[in-house]
C-alpha cells in the first residue's frame, strides 16, 4: 500500500454531513445561502410536515446562482455563520440562464 492510497481512503469514507437544497441568495462574496427542506411525519398525527432551514455555505468560485440545486458538505467553521462548503451543483436553474442573457446596463427609454 502506498502513501497516496492511505490518504485518499479517509476522504472517500468521510463522515461529514451532506445536504441537498436550493440556493436562495448569492449576494455575499464567496458565500451562498442554501435552503434545505425537511419532510418528517408528525409524531401524533402521522401527517407529513415540511420544515426548512437555511445554511450559509462557502462558494470559492462564486459559481452557484439563485435557484440552483446544490449539495453542501459540513466543514470547520469558516466565519461566524459559515460551517458548510459547496460540494457540487446538482442542477442548474433555468432562471439563472435568463438573467445572464439580459444586458445589465440598459438606458431607460424616454
Amino acid at each position: 500500500m502506498t502513501a497516496n492510497e492511505t490518504t485518499q481512503a479517509p476522504a472517500a469514507n468521510s463522515r461529514r454531513n451532506e445536504k441537498v437544497g436550493n440556493v436562495v441568495s448569492t449576494k455575499m462574496q464567496k458565500t451562498i445561502v442554501v435552503e434545505v427542506e425537511m419532510r418528517k411525519a408528525h409524531p401524533k398525527y402521522k401527517r407529513i410536515v415540511k420544515s426548512s432551514k437555511k445554511f450559509y455555505a462557502h462558494d470559492e468560485q462564486n459559481s452557484a446562482r439563485v435557484g440552483d440545486v446544490v449539495r453542501i458538505r459540513e466543514t470547520r467553521p469558516t466565519s461566524k455563520l459559515k460551517r458548510w462548503a459547496l460540494e457540487e451543483i446538482v442542477r442548474r436553474s433555468s432562471l439563472g440562464q435568463i438573467e445572464d442573457n439580459q444586458p445589465v446596463n440598459q438606458p431607460a427609454a424616454v
